[in-house]
């Protein structure tokens, strides 16, 4: 399905996983970089059942349209009309960006905030452990190439953190190419006291990164993990640390993170 789209904006691609009676709790869902909606949250496909889940396709991923380039304040526009008179809102990564901005922009219309591995780094950067790992990211990024290929950008992103190299579909390569150019989201600063105001429920989510390669833990993890643990006490949200999961708790762990998104939207 698509949804209105924004003055001078083609429709959005959503897809809707909807099992359950008429009537029951809205879920949407907005998936991290390098990914789209059915991809970053396959495993939560069983929660269908019992809830209406919308999954988003951010612009210049899955089934959305391009975008020159992609950029979470022109996501956070697009779920919030996306929103509609209430749901509960469910970010990963790049997209907790997103959901946070749009919350604090329509506060009213989200039952409950789940951020799942939150990637704006510089909101916690005075944590000291996120400030050191903004530097790094930083420099490693100044250094991009932007004429390599997706390919290669996929395989310098993968291969050296001890990650497999995913099937080369064009849909995962679209993906790719959109992320090389989106807005960089560990350096978005995010005003936290519109959230920390909200009264929605609020659920922060982590792994734990011990089973991840200790060179993808050092450079990116710990950072992750302090800042989620920053955000979480920031804005007042219960935080979650999963075990023997990494950046991707919500499918690695896959039924100890539906256990808590359903007692969330249940609530």
């Amino acid at each position: 399905m698509t949804h209105d789209s924004l003055q001078g904006r083609e429709p959005l691609h959503v897809t809707v996983w909807d099992e359950a009676t008429p009537g029951a709790p809205r879920a949407v869902l907005v998936h991290g970089t390098m990914s789209w909606g059915t991809e970053c949250f396959a495993e939560q496909r069983p929660l269908a059942g019992r809830f209406r889940l919308e999954l988003v396709d951010r612009r210049g991923f899955g089934d959305s349209p391009d975008i020159a380039r992609s950029d979470y304040t022109v996501d956070a526009e697009d779920i919030g009309q996306l929103l509609g008179s209430g749901a509960h809102l469910t970010g990963h990564s790049y997209g907790a960006a997103a959901v946070m901005l749009a919350a604090s922009a329509r506060p009213e219309a989200v039952r409950s905030l789940t951020l799942i591995e939150p990637s704006p780094l510089r909101t916690a950067a005075a944590h000291p452990t996120v400030a050191a790992a903004l530097e790094r990211i930083r420099a490693s990024f100044a250094d991009i190439d932007e004429e390599l290929s997706p390919e290669e950008h996929l395989r310098r992103s993968t291969e050296p953190y001890g990650l497999p190299l995913p099937e080369l579909t064009p849909r995962l390569l679209r993906a790719v190419r959109s992320a090389m150019r989106e807005r960089p989201v560990w350096d978005a600063e995010l005003p936290l006291g519109p959230l920390a105001a909200a009264t929605m429920p609020k659920t922060v989510i982590n792994g734990t990164w011990e089973t991840v390669h200790p060179d993808y833990r050092d450079f990116t993890g710990t950072a992750l993990m302090a800042c989620g643990e920053y955000l979480a006490a920031a804005i007042g949200a219960r935080h979650v640390r999963v075990s023997g999961a990494g950046h991707a708790p919500h499918q690695d762990r896959p039924e100890e993170v539906n256990a808590v998104l359903t007692r969330l939207w249940q609530g």
